[in-house]
């Protein structure tokens, strides 16, 4: 049997203040082929998954705090208990919009790595509304500074 602790898990911190832990692919001991999924801590006033878009369509889903979700031209918050599916190729954005940390659970599928991850570490993120698509009016700006907290 082949388990995941986060207990375990270190996980990455990301410029955008947020703790990523794989549970399923990635530096986890569990490696499917359909899907991975993890765990987000965001911190807290702005701690987010920045504006990106990927090839595998993927399911946020809030297990504490408030959240701002932006998916292409829509915004929304989410809180406690609510998910949110994101069809693949849409630009999307996750923030933290409370005062204290926020956490989710990403699925996506099929499994593997997502080019977000290194350009947000590389500081190469597309640029909403330069690169990318804007953000909806009134959304959080996205994050792309490279200065790990």
């Amino acid at each position: 049997m082949t388990l995941a602790d986060l207990t375990t898990i270190p996980g990455r911190r990301y410029p955008a203040r947020r703790l990523t832990q794989n549970l399923v692919g990635g530096a986890s001991p569990i490696q499917a082929t359909h899907f991975s999924a993890g765990y987000i801590t965001l911190d807290p006033d702005g701690g987010q998954t920045p504006w990106h878009n990927q090839e595998q369509e993927e399911v946020y889903f809030v297990l504490e705090g408030t959240v701002e979700v932006c998916l292409g031209d829509a915004r929304q918050l989410l809180s406690q208990g609510q998910a949110v599916y994101i069809p693949p190729g849409v630009f999307h954005q996750i923030t933290n919009v409370g005062t204290s940390s926020a956490r989710f659970i990403y699925i996506y599928g099929p499994a593997g790595d997502v080019a977000h991850w290194r350009q947000e570490l590389a500081g190469t993120l597309p640029k909403a509304g330069v690169d990318a698509p804007p953000l909806p009016a009134g959304a959080w700006p996205q994050c792309t500074d490279t200065h790990i907290l």
